[in-house]
C-alpha cells in the first residue's frame, strides 16, 4: 500500500472559533500540535507521501514534509488543487484528510482504503453516525449502497436532516479520477469557494462509483472547533496512550489524573502515582517511581530504580539509577548521578545568563546526600560522596567526599566525609 499512497491534509483554516492567535491545528496537544496527529496516522498507514495544505502565514511550520501554501481561503477544493503541483505523476489513491481530527487511527485510515479498493471506487467518503449530526451535510445512498449525494445541512429536506450518518469531510479518491474532476469545480457561492464534496456529485454524474465507509467510533473524526472541544480531545488521546504504557508494563494508579505526551518511552515496572504529569521527550528507565504530584519535562532521563517524589519537577536532567528526589524539589538542567539521594526542598538556580543564553548546569555526583532546603547556584559541581548540610546555598565545586554548608557562607571540609565513614570498598 505505501508505494501507491498520498495523503494531502488540510491545515490552511485558521479556526477564529478557537479564538487563538495561534492556527488552530497548530494548537499543543499532548506533545504534538493537532495536526500532527492526523500525520501520524496517515503514516502508520503507511502512506508514501504527504503534503500538507498551508496557509501562507503558517507553511513555515512544517519543516520536515511537503507543505503546499493555499494563499487565500478558497475552500476546501481549492486546497486540494493547491497540492495538485506537489503531487503531480502520483496516480495511485490520494486520501484527503483534515487537520483537525487528531483523534483518527492508522486503522480507520487503511479500513477506508480498503473499502475504496474492494469496491473499485473512483471516490470513497468516510462516514460516521454522531450522537447529534448537527450541521453536518448528510449521506444520502442508493439502493446499492453507494453514494447518492451528500446533502448540506442547510439545503436537506426533513426526511434528509433525519439522516443519522453525516460526512466525516475525509475521502479517497483514485488519482487518475482526482486530478481531471478538480479542474471542472465552480464556485456556487458568493465568496467564490469551490467545494471537494462537489468533486463526488460530479463523479457520480459520471457514472464512476463513490463508495462510503462508516467510521466505527465516531469521535475517531469529529473536527476540532473549539477549546471545549479540543480539550476532549485530548482526554481521548490520554486515555489511548495510557492504556498503551499499561499494557506494556507500566503500572499507572489513577488514569484519569495521569497526563503522558505521545512518544514518550517508559520501561516496564515503572510506577506512576496521581496528577502527575509527563511531558516529551523523555526517558524513564524500568523500576522507576513517579509522583503522585510530579512534574517531568522535556530533556530528562530516569534511570533505573529511580524516585521522583511528590511535589517533584525535573526538567532537562539526568537522574542515576537508584537516585531518589523524594519531594518539594525542582531538578533543572542537572546531571546527578547513582545512588544520591536529595533532600526535601532541593533546588538547582540554574538561570544566569542574559535571556536566550543556555541554562547553567548542575553537577551532582554518586552517593551524595543533600541537606533540607539546598539551593545549587549553578554553574556548580559536587563531587561523589559528599555530604551538603541543611538550608546551604552551594556556590562553589564541592570536591568528593567532603561537607559542606553551614549558613550564613560556605564553608567546605574536605575529606570529611573520608575521615568519619572511610573510603568505600570501590575506592
Amino acid at each position: 500500500m505505501a508505494d501507491d499512497l498520498a495523503a494531502v491534509v488540510m491545515a490552511g483554516g485558521l479556526g477564529t472559533r478557537m479564538k487563538s492567535a495561534t492556527p488552530k491545528h497548530l494548537h499543543p496537544l499532548l506533545g504534538r500540535r493537532m495536526v500532527d496527529w492526523v500525520i501520524a496516522a496517515a503514516r502508520d498507514a503507511g502512506v508514501a507521501r504527504i503534503v500538507v495544505v498551508a496557509s501562507p502565514d503558517s507553511a513555515g511550520s512544517y519543516d520536515d514534509l511537503e507543505v503546499a501554501v493555499q494563499e487565500a481561503a478558497l475552500g476546501t477544493g481549492d486546497a486540494v488543487r493547491a497540492a495538485r503541483a506537489a503531487l503531480e505523476g502520483a496516480d495511485g489513491d490520494v486520501l484527503v484528510l483534515n487537520g483537525d481530527v487528531p483523534a483518527l487511527t492508522a486503522g480507520t485510515v487503511l479500513a477506508l482504503v480498503d473499502t475504496h479498493r474492494r469496491a473499485g471506487a473512483a471516490a470513497t467518503v468516510l462516514s460516521f453516525e454522531p450522537a447529534d449530526a448537527r450541521a453536518y451535510g448528510r449521506i444520502v445512498r442508493d439502493r446499492d449502497g453507494r453514494l447518492a449525494r451528500i446533502v448540506e445541512a442547510a439545503d436537506a429536506s426533513e426526511e434528509e436532516l433525519a439522516l443519522g450518518e453525516v460526512n466525516s469531510g475525509i475521502y479517497v479518491f483514485r488519482g487518475a479520477a482526482l486530478w481531471p474532476v478538480l479542474d471542472r469545480l465552480e464556485p456556487h457561492n458568493a465568496q467564490g469557494e469551490l467545494y471537494i464534496t462537489d468533486t463526488l456529485g460530479l463523479l457520480v454524474g459520471d457514472g464512476e462509483v463513490v463508495a462510503v465507509h462508516v467510521a466505527a467510533d465516531p469521535f475517531e473524526v469529529e473536527g476540532i472547533n473549539t477549546r471545549a472541544e479540543l480539550a476532549l480531545a485530548a482526554e481521548a488521546l490520554r486515555d489511548r496512550i495510557n492504556e498503551a504504557h499499561m499494557l506494556a508494563g507500566v503500572t499507572i494508579v489513577d488514569p484519569a489524573s495521569t497526563w503522558i505526551d505521545a512518544g514518550i518511552e517508559i520501561e516496564p515496572d515503572v510506577t506512576i502515582h496521581p496528577f502527575s504529569v509527563l511531558r516529551g521527550p523523555i526517558r524513564i528507565a524500568g523500576g522507576v517511581e513517579i509522583g503522585p504530584f510530579a512534574y517531568v519535562r522535556p530533556g530528562t532521563v530516569v534511570g533505573e530504580g529511580a524516585k521522583i517524589g511528590t511535589f517533584v519537577e525535573v526538567k532537562a536532567s539526568t537522574i542515576g539509577a537508584r537516585t531518589k528526589v523524594p519531594h518539594l524539589s525542582y531538578i533543572g538542567d542537572a546531571e546527578i548521578g547513582e545512588d544520591t539521594n536529595i533532600a526535601a526542598g532541593n533546588i538547582t538556580a540554574n538561570f544566569k545568563h542574559e535571556p536566550g543564553e543556555p541554562k547553567a548546569k548542575t553537577r551532582i555526583g554518586s552517593n551524595v546526600r543533600t541537606g533540607v532546603d539546598n539551593t545549587f547556584d549553578a554553574p556548580v559541581d559536587v563531587g561523589d560522596d559528599a555530604w551538603i548540610a541543611p538550608g546551604a546555598v552551594i556556590t562553589d565545586d564541592v570536591p568528593p567526599g567532603s561537607l559542606a554548608g553551614f549558613a550564613p557562607r560556605q564553608e567546605t571540609k574536605e575529606g570529611w566525609v573520608y575521615d568519619r565513614h572511610g573510603k568505600r570498598d570501590s575506592d
